[in-house]
This record gives structure tokens, sequence and C-alpha cells, in this order.
């Protein structure tokens, strides 16, 4: 590999993977889509006539009337199931409130300090009524926008169906966000009315979510109306005139309210994406399309059963919560599970803990958080029973393949099948992943893009880049859940989504495919590290890393060099935690020569207890990219969870 030099705008693939896992015969004999021939004839005909593929896919739908045409494309803007009418609300209570899942529990939810509510589908519905009603008595209509900034609590999604119901347009802002971030997103999105509570738990602290409402409010003068839920009970300032409590306001109110018939492309919610710089991102996704793409993934990637018990460990604020504790599952008529806290409140076992009380049967977290529990150990694990698992799934970031095996064998058993999930806040839902009965997984791989979606590998010319060459991960053809345009800005949305490669959607995301035309994600473009003309992505030298016995994650960033261009700094953490030494430096360096080539050895290996992450777990690369290039001031740090992390980083790198 050394001695040829790769294009200039070429990602080259250096690590491989042969290990080959086949769905288990018992879960494949039981699945939707049992064996990878079923897969493939779904996947022709929903490329072959997408329209009609759709428009016959769109029948799991409770509509209020029939669309006239199941799309309309004009580059790059989509209309799907044009004319057609429903309610996201009335699809996700209405129709399972009139059969037997009437009192089946829709959400079992579970508070840090350890307080349980069960709410069934009737519960959902009569509560989703009772606060829509408030918000139309605060003045809230249809397309008026609604910031809401809630902890993980069961009046998160009762606020987002509510809006649904009335028409209005959603945007939830994560509750680990900044005042300023607030401030940012409800200017931008010209919110009417924000719902926020007296607080939140995370990790034994109150998170003081009405204080940053009010510092946020005092820069967003669109904000006509505070609305207060009660979750710790400690009393809060409340502005007069502005701030209503919503207990009070809730006092009486009509259990009723008829859902409206909205248009198939009417606003469901806007949700802003974490960029570093530059104004707020706002994603509109809208009502039909979005909901077909999230109850269609329900079904074909989580093999979803009437009788499951289904835990996404999203927070509601990201993407992943949307679509996968709310929209989808209860599309589907799912019991799902929601957790407010931390996965080590009180002890590092507290997720396995709920598996074992709860009887979840699918588990759908973070390959973040699958890396801190390899560091963490299996004694945690070990100390439950999780025999009510048959599905895996992870979502995020790529996953390196050892972090895939510990979880395959030390979560599910070995009996498991696991979904390796690509997609982002802009696609709505899933695009890439195994389908568990029908797909052979390979370890760090997402696999076969799902029907419908037509994703391909090019360099910068726009043209496919052959098998095993790393390229730009774009997509091809328009699918119904896909972003509309950002909030405000069609033009921002088409110069960053649509213009790097003409006629096609850019991911922003590096990837190769394989001989098997399986598609492996490399990570974000901007990640990719140059060294000595040699163009690396970072995930790949990430797994490299992490496949050392001694490693349970690390993050891999830049720093300028003269000789290279760049050279590689690796951050890395152990397994049970320690530190290294010089010795065990040279090891992991040796280790990743021999895995990938001389040219992805670390030129430094800076050992930490801990990475600096979000609160949804995304390792804050550009940080470490700061700190390894030696900066002054770092960047913006409004979305990192704990900024002691970023301060001990800097001691431990040499900064004074």
């Amino acid at each position: 590999m050394a001695g040829r030099t790769a294009p200039p705008t070429a990602i080259e693939s250096v690590l491989s993977e042969t290990r080959l896992f086949r769905p288990p015969k018992a879960f494949a004999s039981r699945a939707r889509v049992p064996d990878l021939a079923s897969y493939r004839k779904l996947y022709a005909a929903s490329v072959r006539n997408p329209g009609a593929f759709w428009a016959k896919q769109a029948g799991a739908l409770l509509w209020r009337g029939r669309w006239k045409k199941a799309l309309t494309w004009d580059p790059p803007f989509a209309k799907w199931f044009v004319g057609g009418k429903l309610n996201a609300s009335e699809n996700c209570l209405d129709r399972h409130v009139a059969t037997a899942r009437r009192n089946k529990v829709a959400i079992r939810w579970e508070g840090e300090p350890g307080d349980q509510r069960n709410l069934t589908y009737e519960d959902l519905l009569r509560e989703t009524c009772r606060f829509a009603n408030v918000l139309r008595g605060l003045g809230v209509r249809a397309g008026d926008r609604v910031g809401i900034y809630l902890p993980m609590i069961p009046e998160l999604p009762i606020a987002m169906l509510a809006c649904a119901r009335i028409g209005a347009v959603h945007s939830v802002v994560f509750g680990g966000f900044s005042a300023e971030s607030l401030r940012d997103r409800m200017n931008d999105a010209q919110a009417k009315v924000l719902v926020t509570a007296d607080g939140g738990w995370r990790r034994g602290k109150i998170v003081e979510l009405k204080a940053a409402a009010d510092a946020a409010c005092a820069g967003a003068t669109c904000v006509e109306k505070v609305l207060v839920v009660r979750r710790t009970g400690r009393d809060v300032p409340m502005t007069a005139g502005r701030d209503v409590a919503y207990e009070e306001a809730a006092r009486g109110v009509p259990t009723r309210c008829e859902p409206e018939a909205l248009d198939a492309e009417h606003p469901l919610y806007i949700l802003y994406t974490s960029g570093t710089t530059g104004k707020p991102k706002g994603i509109v996704h809208t009502t039909a399309g979005y909901l077909l793409g999230a109850t269609k993934t329900m079904e074909w990637v989580f093999d979803i059963r009437d009788e499951d018990v289904f835990w996404c460990t999203a927070d509601i604020g990201w993407v992943t919560g949307h679509t996968y504790v709310v929209y989808g599952p209860l599309s589907v008529g799912a019991t799902v599970v929601m957790y407010e806290g931390a996965p080590d409140a009180p002890e590092k076992d507290r997720f396995w803990d709920i598996v074992e009380r709860h009887r979840v049967n699918i588990f759908y977290t973070a390959p973040t958080a699958i890396r801190t529990f390899v560091k963490w150990g299996k004694d945690y694990p070990a100390r439950h029973d999780l025999s009510s698992l048959r599905l895996l799934g992870t979502v995020g970031e790529p996953i390196n393949p050892e972090a895939w095996m510990w979880y395959h064998e030390t979560i599910g058993g070995g009996r498991c099948p696991i979904v390796d999930t690509w997609w982002q806040t802009e696609t709505g839902c899933i695009l890439i992943s195994p389908l568990p009965g029908a797909t052979p997984t390979k370890p760090g791989s997402a696999t076969l893009p799902l029907p419908g979606v037509v994703p391909e590998v090019v360099g910068d010319d726009g043209k496919p880049v052959p098998k095993g060459k790393g390229g730009r991960l774009v997509l091809r053809k328009p699918w119904p859940s896909m972003l509309r345009t950002i909030h405000g800005d069609p033009d921002r949305y088409v110069s960053q989504y649509w213009s790097s490669v003409p006629g096609s959607y850019f991911t922003g995301d590096g990837a190769h495919r394989d001989k098997d035309g399986y598609f492996w994600i490399m990570g974000r473009i901007d990640d990719v590290i140059k060294v000595a003309g040699h163009r690396l992505g970072t995930a790949e030298v990430e797994s490299a890393i992490v496949s050392h016995p001694r490693v349970a994650e690390s993050a891999v960033v830049a720093r300028p060099d003269e000789l290279t261009g760049s050279a590689i700094v690796a951050f890395v953490v152990l397994r049970g935690g320690g530190k290294g030494d010089n010795a065990l430096e040279d090891e992991i360096k040796a280790h990743v020569a021999r895995t990938i080539g001389p040219v992805a050895r670390p030129a430094q290996v800076q050992f930490t207890e801990l990475l600096p992450k979000t609160r949804s777990g995304k390792i804050m690369r550009r940080l470490l990219r700061d700190i390894a290039s030696g900066a002054k001031q770092l960047g913006d740090m409004t979305t990192l969870e704990d900024v002691a992390v970023l301060e001990r980083l800097r001691a431990e790198y040499g900064e004074e």
C-alpha cells in the first residue's frame, strides 16, 4: 500500500472483514422477509416502478382521503401521495384504540429515580387529546410551530402527538442543549409556544430545563407562551402572562379532540441538526412519506411482532427518537420502552436491568454506547437475564467489527441477529440495513439498501467507483421519508445536499462496496485524514485500533505534520479503565500497521479514560482535532455533555 499514491479525491478502504453470520433458521422461518431471494424480489419491484410500489405500501397507513399521484418529482423537490389526507396522531393512536390494542401498553416509562408509568393506547389517546386542547387554548393552530424542550418523560411524545393531531408543527430540542442553542432554534422556527418542564433527572442530578428555557426566551421574542410540565415537583420561577403550568391548564379540559385531516405534504416537524457553525439547519419532514417510512422500517428491519417489547435507547431530541421511539413503534401498535436517565445511574448495569425487568425483545442503541459497555466489562450484563432479547440493532455511526462481535456474543448470547442501520436526520428513517431474517451479516457493514433506496459510491466526478474503492455515498432516487427542504431556506437545501454531485443527494458520508455489493460506511467525508497522499476514513482506522484486545474505544483525528501533511493522533480508552504506557502505545501502533498497513500507523496514541461526547453519545472529533493541533481556543461546546472531560484531555495532552 505504501508504494502507491491514491488520487487526491479517492478515499482508500484499508480494512478487511471476512466473518459472515447467516440469519438463524428459527428467526428466518417467522420473518416478514424470510430469505435473500424474497428481499431481492421486493427490492427489484421497488426500483422497477417506485410509484406503484409505494402506492401499494401506503396501504399500511390510515387515510382520510386517497392521493391522486404517488410521487411528483421536480429535482430536488419531491411531493409524495399528492392530494392525500391523513393524520399522524390518528395513525399512531385512534386506529389502535378501535381494536383489541385498546388496552395494550403503548409506553412503558421508567424515570431515572425508579418511578414508572404504563400508558395504554387508550391512555395515550386521552392524554394526547387533552394536551392538544390545551395547545388550542393557548392559540395554537394548524401550521403554527411549537417548540418542545423536555426530558424523556411521557409528556414528550404526548406533546408531539398533540401537535400532529391539530396540525401544529413541532420542533423538539434535545434537553441537553444550551439556552443559546434553544434560543437560536426557536427564533429560526418562529415558535409560538414552548413546552418545557421544571427539570429532569440525569445521573442523580436535576437538569435545569426551566432556567435554560427562561434564558432562551429572553432572546426569542417569537415565543408567546411557555407551557411548563411538572416533573421534579420543585418550585421554579414563572413569568406572569407568559408561563402556564400544564397541570393547571389541563384541569377540566376535554379529553376528546378530533384529528385534523391534513395534506400528505403538511409539515409534521422541524428538527435541527447539530451543526458546529452558522445558522441552525432546520430539517423539514412532512406527514405521509415520513410516517410510511417509519412504519415500513419497523416491519422490515425490526420484524416487529404484536407481542414484542421494543426499546430504542435514543433521546427523542434526536431523529432516532422521533422515528423509533414515537412515530414508528406507535404507528405499528407496538409496546415501546422509554427511559429518562443515564446508562450508569445508579449502576453500570441499568440498561440490562431494564431489559430484564421489562422483558425487552428488540434493543436498538448506538455504537458509542456499546463501546462504553465494552469498557465497563462483561460482569454488568452477566448479572441479568437477557434471554428475552431476539433482535439487536445499532444506529448513529459505523460500528467497528470488534464492538459488533462483543454485542453479538455478550448481549445477544450469539443467538440474536444484529441490524446495523445507516440513515440520517435528513433521510427520516433507515435506508441501508440488514433484514434480520434474510440478510447474511458482516460485522461492521450496513449491508444492503432497503426497498426503494438507490445508493451509490461515487468519485468527485459523480461517476461510480469500482467495488472496494472508497468514495462519496449518494442517493440517486427520491424516497418517501426524505427531507423536503431546510426550513425557510430552500436555496441552502439545494446547495447543501444536491450541488456536490449533480442530480444526486450527497449524504456527506464516505463509503465503499465490497464484492457482494455490501455497503461499508467509512465516516463523514470531513473526517477523512490525508497522510502522505493517502485519504483514510477515520472509522476504519478506529476499527483497527479497537480490534486490539486491550482497547475499548478510540477516536482518531489529524494534526498538521511537515513531512506527511497530516499525522494520525489516536485517543484511546482501555478496557476496564486504567492508563497505558509507552510499551502499549508502541504495541497499538504496530497492531494498526499489521492490520491495515503502515500508512495508517498513528503518530501518537493518547490514553484517556473518557472521550468528549454529546449526550446522545456521539464523539466530538472536531474538539479532539482542536486539542491535537494545539488550538488555544476550542470550537463550540454547547452540545458537549461534560466539559470536565475536555479539560482533563487538554491537561493530558500537555496543554497548560
